[in-house]
């Protein structure tokens, strides 16, 4: 007879199983995303304390006019971690692409997004790909022949350690291809108290979004975490210029994943997620490591967000 665990998706049981057992213990950031996580999320968005959203949104709609003609001309846009899709709209509307392409891990949330995105835009053909974005991704043979542009909004990119981040950016570069445009968002550094009130709401919304993961951990793994025996903190690391989150065990906690045993002192942590901040010439010698060559850029009055226009040049032998 089948297991919930053996249900469960492999790559979340191996990465779940390997990461606690690290000496830092930490889970990708990924794996926060499933349907009542996404939601949870969405709901961030929306918090006062929550300016990346916010700020990004204004800068797409006030700057919409000059982006559309430098980044599409009847392509196909495709959407990497499109969440919500609630930002896809103003590109849409501005571009009229050839075809929509949102890709994300969440498959239920992605369903929904896009029968959203579908109702709203009936002419346009959306291709929802339900996959890890960071893994191969297969796009829809519909689009071949489009000139392409990648959307990576909400400065996700921050997400990932700068070595991930450069080799995620090459590797959007092989899935869009040469001649391919790339519009990414990325959050700039700001005071601190600004950025962990971002990340640990008074609301509590940001907690509840964190401490999912272990109620995912038990309901898809057989676990039996005690989620009391955690609590969500962010804190700013100033030498590597990232708010991060930790799960940190109130108490002297023990639980069983899968049939394995874990346990955790009292005080220390679960390291869930990261969000690298970037000033302009950071953001641009990133890019220009992951394959990208900036073509524009745009940003807020406060200077809080950027979006960043680049292009995948073909490789050149001059220094």
């Amino acid at each position: 007879m089948l297991k919930i665990a053996d249900l469960a998706d492999p790559a979340f049981r191996s990465d779940v199983l390997a990461g606690l057992a690290e000496p830092t213990p930490a889970i990708p950031a990924r794996w926060l995303y499933d349907l009542r996580g996404s939601e949870l999320f969405d709901d961030i968005t929306r918090l006062p304390s929550y300016y990346p959203t916010r700020v990004e949104t204004a800068l797409l709609t006030a700057r919409m006019a000059e982006i559309a003609p430098l980044a599409c001309h009847d392509c196909a846009i495709v959407e990497f971690g499109s969440g919500s899709s609630t930002k896809t709209p103003l590109l849409l509307d501005a571009m009229h692409p050839k075809a929509y392409v949102p890709i994300d891990i969440s498959g239920e949330y992605l369903r929904d997004s896009a029968a959203r995105v579908d109702a709203q835009f009936p002419r346009l053909p959306v291709h929802p790909v339900e996959a890890d974005f960071t893994k191969q991704v297969e796009l829809p043979s519909a689009i071949d022949g489009l000139p392409r542009l990648g959307f990576f909004p909400g400065s996700t990119i921050g997400n990932f350690v700068p070595r991930s981040a450069t080799d995620l950016l090459r590797h959007f570069r092989d899935i869009l291809g040469t001649g391919s445009k790339l519009l990414i968002g990325m959050d700039r550094v700001k005071p601190v108290e600004r950025l962990i009130a971002a990340y640990d709401d008074p609301e509590g919304v940001t907690a509840e979004f964190n401490l999912n993961l272990l109620h995912r951990i038990n309901r898809e793994l057989a676990a039996d975490i005690p989620i009391d025996a955690f609590r969500h903190a962010a804190r700013w690391h100033d030498m590597n210029g990232r708010v991060e989150m930790h799960l940190v065990a109130q108490r002297d906690v023990a639980f069983t994943i899968d049939g394995q045993r874990f346990a955790f002192a009292k005080g220390s942590s679960i390291h869930t997620e990261n969000s690298h901040k970037y000033g302009p010439r950071g953001a641009r010698l990133l890019l220009l490591a992951g394959g990208w060559t900036p073509l524009a850029e745009w940003t807020d009055p406060e200077q809080d967000f950027a979006l960043i226009l680049a292009e995948a040049q073909r490789n050149r032998f001059a220094p």
